[in-house]
């Protein structure tokens, strides 16, 4: 406050008018930067969101193609007694063994990518959280069973005699 009022009282700024210079301090970069960080996260989330999205239709198709496939083999489950209930189980199982092995492996890239960048800059922290970790295993399996759900859904309502005959 002091430097602001030496400069306006310095360079004839009325108390009325807007200053006409601008002063930076240690406190103005730090309120800079922590703007720039989060503008930067805001972007690396709407990324990541899209990214799921674009996966999670993937694994989607995938397992409507694996519904197509194994038309007869859900027919003679249903023949032998399997209810509308076990299959949807069993395709919901499989989306999520799907995205859950998805998950590990994208855990262990970033695993062995951290452990890279240590090599190269050790005085760069870069170790993964056991929450981050957790967090996402976690959505990977729920992206695999919120998009198996169309499928596996599809599957049980296959009528057991049309399944069959189907070729």
């Amino acid at each position: 406050d002091e430097v602001e009022s030496l400069l306006r009282r310095r360079r004839g700024v009325k108390p009325n008018q807007p200053s006409n210079f601008d002063l930076s301090t240690a406190d103005r970069f730090i309120q800079q930067f922590d703007s720039i960080t989060a503008t930067v996260g805001l972007i690396a989330i709407a990324i990541s969101g899209v990214g799921l999205l674009v996966g999670g239709i993937g694994v989607m198709n995938i397992m409507l193609v694996s519904v197509t496939e194994r038309t007869r083999e859900i027919g003679v489950r249903k023949a032998i007694g399997a209810t509308r209930k076990d299959i949807v189980s069993q395709f919901l199982f499989e989306a999520m063994t799907l995205t859950g092995i998805g998950g590990v492996f994208g855990i262990v890239l970033a695993i062995a990518v951290s452990y890279i960048v240590i090599f190269f800059v050790p005085s760069l922290p870069a170790n993964i959280p056991l929450w981050a970790v957790i967090t996402g295993l976690t959505v990977s399996i729920t992206i695999g069973l919120i998009f198996g759900v169309w499928p596996a859904r599809k599957a049980a309502r296959l009528d057991p005699i049309e399944a069959l005959r189907y070729e």
